[in-house]
């Protein structure tokens, strides 16, 4: 599953979206793939679970967060969902906030979730341009230009 291909289908992408805490940002994400069905409501708590276990496990690098939980804690189908927010806000994560951008991945098992989820975020955010790019975008369809040329741009590497 290509990362724009499923943010297309899904209808998943929300830019320069209000949240007053982490657990709003992480639950804008969650929700847009809910409504696709791509997870059940209750992946939601799972990574909030995760959260109060592990820390801020998904925070990335500087802005970006890529919230998940397990296949078993609601993933239906694999799926993303991107979020920009408006002001950022804070993980707990020392090094890297604030966050202002979230990639939230549903994967179906481990393999999709290495080979598939982090591969194309990793691909999108190589050229670290990418993050005030992606922070311009205010369409749906500047999102998935950039995210498009970025993959085309890393298959032919």
């Amino acid at each position: 599953m290509k990362l724009s291909d499923s943010l297309a289908q899904n209808k998943s992408v929300l830019l320069q979206a209000e949240a007053t805490d982490w657990r709003q940002a992480v639950k804008l994400g969650v929700e847009l793939l809910v409504a696709a069905e791509v997870v059940e409501p209750r992946y939601f708590n799972a990574i909030l679970a995760g959260v109060e276990r592990h820390g801020p496990y998904f925070v990335l690098a500087p802005g970006l967060a890529m919230p998940h939980g397990r296949p078993e804690e609601g993933v239906l189908k694999t799926g993303f969902a991107l979020v920009t927010l408006k002001t950022p806000v804070c993980f707990g994560d020392e090094d890297n906030d604030p966050i202002d951008i979230l990639i939230t991945l549903a994967a179906v098992d481990s393999r999709t979730h290495q080979e598939v989820g982090i591969l194309q975020v990793v691909n999108l955010f190589e050229d670290e341009a990418n993050f005030d790019r992606l922070r311009a975008c205010r369409t749906v369809a500047e999102v998935l230009d950039l995210i498009n040329q970025t993959s085309a741009a890393a298959a032919t590497h």
